[in-house]
């Protein structure tokens, strides 16, 4: 079980048509608090206007060395499973954001790509500009975005991919649901797009069997109507993380500072949940001393099935300390993050 920290997958424009070509990249990278994501994604793609594209790129090689940035930084350079040309510009930009921030990044994400060939050919890019530059190798990571029917028929043996010489570089399998609705042939009836929620179980089966990161797609509708006031779709967002979050996806696409909070603290158990589920435990270690294997807690049958949920809330609440500790520190009674840190979780 991986035990990497991404509750929210948040992309930034690298460039756009403003005095400050490089504003919304700039305010990621200095974004505290829940508002800071755990992993930003300065957009060379779709987010990123054609004709802003290498001035995007100059933007994120200039940026990134100064920032002390808390989380992982994850460019999105462009690809296509269908379109050489595409491919090609992305591996040049997956070369030169090696070649000049290599240092300064965790990985890249590739978008649309299609069958397990194609992800192969995005490993060997990232492979191939790593050694050239001079990095350890393994270093420089690999998410790919599944948005494309070709993906989806393949998701197997790509989240198998991480099992293959050179495929440890595998971190993240992330859900585009605007391309894959797209490509498909689906239809907008007048509420919204498919939720697509066996692609989404599928995506987490996947990525947990194949110790990788399962992240969700991006909602848009980001702002609400009603009598004639304009107001943040809090509720529509968090109806989508949550979905996520019960299904075992570890975070959510993030567009916008207001979701990347939401994002963050729906990721993050709450500090009941954590009282919860730290209780438990600690009861059932009392209890497992007399040679216990099963026992009831609070009328619920506890065995080792049961034990391991609520040890993902530990583990869990003990990865994100790792990264972010003033967020743990902020949200959880001292006593009970200290008892969650020195919790034994084995069940044996």
């Amino acid at each position: 079980m991986t035990t990497r920290t991404c509750r929210t997958f948040q992309t930034a424009p690298a460039a756009v048509p403003k005095d400050d070509t490089a504003k919304y990249l700039r305010s990621g990278l200095t974004a505290e608090g829940f508002q800071a994501p755990d992993w930003l994604v300065p957009d060379l793609e779709d987010g990123t206007a054609p004709d802003m594209k290498a001035e995007g790129l100059e933007n994120v090689c200039e940026l990134l060395p100064d920032f002390e940035f808390p989380g992982e930084i994850w460019p999105r350079v462009q690809w296509s499973y269908d379109d050489e040309t595409v491919r090609a510009q992305g591996r040049e930009e997956i070369d030169t954001l090696v070649r000049d921030v290599g240092d300064d990044i965790d990985g890249v994400v590739v978008p649309k790509v299609g069958r397990q060939g194609d992800v192969q050919r995005a490993l060997e890019a990232v492979a191939s500009a790593e050694a050239d530059h001079g990095h350890p190798e393994g270093s420089i990571g690999l998410s790919v975005i599944v948005e494309t029917a070709r993906a989806r028929s393949d998701l197997r043996e790509i989240a198998r991919l991480r099992t293959d010489p050179g495929g440890e570089r595998l971190t993240a399998l992330v859900f585009g649901p605007v391309d894959y609705t797209a490509e498909l042939g689906g239809r907008d009836l007048g509420d919204g797009r498919p939720r697509w929620d066996g692609l989404l179980e599928a995506l987490s089966n996947e990525a947990s069997a194949g110790d990788l990161l399962a992240i969700g797609g991006p909602f848009d509708d980001l702002f609400a109507e009603r009598a004639g006031v304009t107001v943040y779709n809090a509720d529509g967002y968090a109806d989508q993380v949550e979905r996520e979050a019960r299904i075992g996806l570890d975070g959510s696409w993030s567009l916008y500072p207001k979701q990347t909070i939401q994002a963050n603290r729906i990721h993050t158990p709450t500090p009941a949940e954590l009282e919860r589920d730290v209780d438990k435990i600690e009861r059932f270690n009392a209890a497992k001393v007399e040679g216990t294997g099963a026992v009831t807690i609070d009328g619920q049958m506890v065995d080792e099935a049961t034990f391991k949920n609520f040890r993902n809330t530990v583990e869990t609440v003990r990865a994100i300390h790792r990264t972010r500790p003033e967020q743990t520190d902020e949200l959880y009674d001292e006593g009970l993050l200290e008892r969650a840190l020195e919790l034994e979780l084995s069940y044996r």
